[in-house]
């Protein structure tokens, strides 16, 4: 089910025909339900001549498989771009407007602009482009089941990499979900540096 959302101004979408010829880029996000860390989106542009077999919703595949059809679409897709939302930005802003400031970033740092933008979901960031908002589009549209693999495989790298630092929370485990392992450490550890303190969570912990 696709929902007609422009960010254009409703005065330039008339003048715009909603399936223009050319590029189309896919967006998405991981990491908005997280106690802890950015907010990841991508956008991808993928080539219709260098196809890639088994995109999906990364929610429905292995660590494994997502690891090596990221590879994949960093090789064969025609350009793509990840970006972040800061935890501060999160913290400032909300979680719904940093997602939107992380995907709007993901758009603006393709290296090819794209005609039309589809994104996941039901919500549309502020682009100069005709964007179209597709609920589940992550398992019904390959370019956004890219970025879906793209955003979920950076954001478990940062996970795995703040871990190292931080081994006391178990972020490599949880992924910075609110896992009854994460809640003991944070009722134990209060919260670190990478944590969102406008969730509650997290902000119950401050004060213990």
């Amino acid at each position: 089910m696709r929902s007609r959302k422009s960010s254009l101004p409703q005065a330039e979408q008339t003048s715009l025909p909603w399936h223009p010829p050319g590029l189309m880029a896919g967006v998405d996000e991981a990491g908005r339900g997280p106690l802890a860390g950015p907010v990841v989106a991508a956008a991808v542009i993928l080539d219709d001549l260098r196809p890639i077999k088994g995109l999906a919703d990364s929610k429905t595949l292995t660590a494994a498989r997502r690891e090596k059809l990221y590879d994949e679409i960093r090789a064969n897709a025609l350009c793509c771009s990840i970006a972040e939302a800061t935890v501060e930005e999160i913290d400032s802003l909300n979680i719904l407007q940093a997602t939107m400031l992380a995907m709007r970033r993901a758009v603006i740092g393709l290296r090819l602009k794209p005609v039309r933008v589809l994104v996941d979901g039901n919500r549309l960031p502020l682009l100069d482009v005709p964007a179209e908002a597709v609920v589940k589009g992550d398992a019904l549209v390959q370019a956004i089941s890219a970025a879906s693999i793209l955003a979920k495989v950076h954001r478990d790298r940062w996970c795995a990499q703040i871990d190292q630092d931080f081994p006391l929370y178990g972020f490599a485990g949880h992924k910075g979900y609110g896992t009854a392992t994460h809640m003991a450490a944070l009722r134990e550890h209060g919260a670190c540096i990478h944590h969102r303190r406008s969730f509650a969570p997290v902000a119950q912990s401050l004060f213990l």
